[in-house]
């Protein structure tokens, strides 16, 4: 019999492991096997898996009402937008499905304001090793070669610069005059886990006051208490113009966000963006749900306090082991770069320490583990890392 896996395109390298059940931070396969997830989905399921109150929600909702059109007003909807600014700081919202779709929206935001400005030929300001998805404008955004390799030509309009470097952001002012905005991560997660500095957001912030340059921050990875507070950005003390979610937005729920304020949050019109499924009344349902757990709970200040833990352990544990060469991280996302190529942790760790973790830019082990994990979990991640990587 042909494996129902030979109908699938082939655009994932998939573990030859499949979960049936899920319950907090820890998943069940097929033949039963308990797993540690120290990943959550890639940054997904930060309420853990099986949530109850989630679960209660989407099934009290679907009773009642799946979908409407957006020509029609949805109360969850407005509500969530409420909620989402209140905490961001934002004053408007659009809703819809990932966070590639929450970063074309904040790109055409970026077009708008060029337009507006008359500068015929604009350009956004993106950083090397950044990640804004896999559509062909975010695509173009992306500073990852490898990932951009067979989809030339890309989308036009970008100004590549190194992450976390003042300096260049200057000299990129100086020699652009067609920037009209700057799209950054906060921490790039794809890129390494590597966070930026206070002080470059914060140089940021000020260059796109004296330029007239939006300042978008793609929070897609890093919102939502993962990096200990509720966005990453709040941690610099600055405020941008538009912000993007997703991923942690509705903990398995398909849903991605694209807020603004000021001048930004009123450059579109009707007929100018849309999305059908965005904003559906059972996703901002959850999604409202998901705001009252962090918040009641306290996760984001949670995910600081076992951040700290977690790195604690790591680099204790690994202190001498010379194939770390850094161990870093912000809140609940930390990164261990190894001086080798090191895509075969993935199943290794699944095989012999039941546990969910991802490889990114080939060298880099990232664990993302869910902000709802106690402390015994957090030690049992960093033992099974210690012992894989001994």
């Amino acid at each position: 019999m042909t494996p129902s896996s030979a109908y699938l395109m082939p655009t994932y390298a998939r573990q030859p492991v499949s979960f049936s059940r899920g319950q907090g931070a820890r998943l069940w396969d097929t033949q039963g096997i308990e797993y540690l997830d120290a990943i959550a989905g890639v940054a997904v399921t930060s309420l853990g898996h099986a949530h109850p109150e989630i679960a209660a929600v989407i099934a009290e909702q679907a009773g009642q009402l799946l979908h409407t059109s957006n020509l029609f007003r949805i109360e969850w909807q407005e509500r969530l937008a409420e909620r989402l600014c209140a905490v961001s700081g934002m004053q408007r919202a659009f809703f819809c499905n990932s966070g590639a779709e929450a970063n074309e929206a904040a790109l055409k935001l970026a077009r708008l304001h060029g337009s507006a400005r008359r500068v015929t030929d604009p350009q956004v300001l993106v950083m090397e090793n950044s990640f804004h998805g896999r559509t062909l404008a975010t695509l173009s955004a992306t500073g990852n070669p490898a990932a951009q390799r067979g989809f030339e030509p890309l989308m036009p309009g970008f100004v590549r610069v190194p992450y976390d470097d003042i300096e260049a952001l200057r000299d990129a002012a100086r020699q652009f005059p067609g920037i009209v905005a700057v799209l950054v991560e906060p921490v790039q997660g794809e890129g390494g886990v590597r966070a930026a500095s206070a002080g470059y957001l914060q140089a940021l912030r000020q260059l796109c006051d004296a330029h007239d340059w939006l300042m978008m921050v793609d929070e897609v990875q890093t919102g939502l208490g993962r990096t200990g507070s509720w966005f990453g950005f709040q941690q610099a003390g600055i405020v941008p113009d538009v912000i993007t979610l997703a991923k942690a937005l509705g903990n398995g729920l398909p849903i991605g966000a694209c807020l603004a304020r000021g001048w930004a949050a009123e450059l579109f019109s009707p007929g100018q963006h849309a999305s059908t499924f965005g904003g559906n009344p059972l996703a901002c349902r959850v999604a409202c749900t998901v705001l009252d757990i962090l918040a009641r709970e306290q996760l984001p200040q949670r995910a600081a306090t076992l951040g700290r833990r977690l790195l604690a352990a790591l680099q204790e544990g690994l202190s001498g082991c010379p194939e770390v060469l850094a161990i870093r991280g912000l809140g609940l996302m930390v990164g261990i770069e190894l001086n080798r190529q090191c895509p075969e942790l993935v199943g290794r760790a699944l095989e012999e320490q039941r546990l969910l973790i991802t490889v990114t830019r080939g060298t880099t082990l990232r664990l993302l583990p869910p902000l709802i994990c106690d402390d015994a979990q957090i030690d049992d991640i960093a033992a099974r890392v210690i012992r894989l990587l001994a």
